[in-house]
């Protein structure tokens, strides 16, 4: 999917999210779904706080493996 769709997709959702005063996670698959129809149950693994910090990977980020690099720095 290209950027703009996934941008676009994403920003449907939290609108449904906010719609429904929920958290994106909250979501039902079929809510989610109705958005994009290939969107997989797989979505609930990403949508948690530890999955958010371990993807910041980019120099400086805050997933475990930089913050261990920042460590082994000082």
């Amino acid at each position: 999917m290209s950027f703009r769709d996934a941008h676009h997709v994403t920003g449907a959702l939290v609108k449904m999210a906010e719609d429904n005063g929920c958290d994106l996670a909250d979501l039902s698959l079929e809510a989610m779904q109705s958005v994009e129809g290939r969107i997989t149950e797989a979505v609930y693994d990403v949508l948690t706080v530890e999955a958010s910090v371990r993807s910041r990977v980019s120099y400086g980020g805050a997933a475990p493996v930089r913050m261990a690099e920042m460590t082994a720095r000082q």
